[in-house]
């Protein structure tokens, strides 16, 4: 170690290829869809997803699945949500799940609900 030298040091984020979350809200309560800004009453499908613009990808599996609509995709975040009845946004995120997972090659978190 030499003296009044300072040593420089690089961090860089690199996101695995993930599905953070995949959650089903059958039936949200509390106004919710409202304070998302986004229309609807029915159940709320949320995916985290890295990279971020794999959301892309999973959207466009997802109303490939099912009677759904997306409320928000965001390829900066990974963010997706999606709306409909509870079986469809169940289909949908499990089908978002799954092609990432299997053509991807992705790791997922298990699809939860509550």
């Amino acid at each position: 170690m030499t003296t009044g030298q300072k040593q420089r040091m690089i961090q860089e984020y690199v996101p695995g290829k993930q599905v953070t979350m995949a959650h089903i809200l059958p039936n949200p309560q509390g106004g919710l869809h409202e304070r998302l800004g986004i229309g609807g009453d029915g159940a709320l499908g949320i995916m985290t997803i890295t990279p971020s613009e794999a959301a892309i990808i999973a959207a466009d599996a997802a109303v490939k699945a099912g009677n759904i609509e997306i409320g928000f995709v965001d390829r900066f975040t990974g963010s997706l949500v999606l709306t409909g009845n509870v079986a469809d946004v169940e289909a949908a995120v499990r089908a978002a799940v799954n092609t990432l997972v299997n053509i991807l090659g992705f790791s997922a978190a298990e699809v939860t609900r509550s």
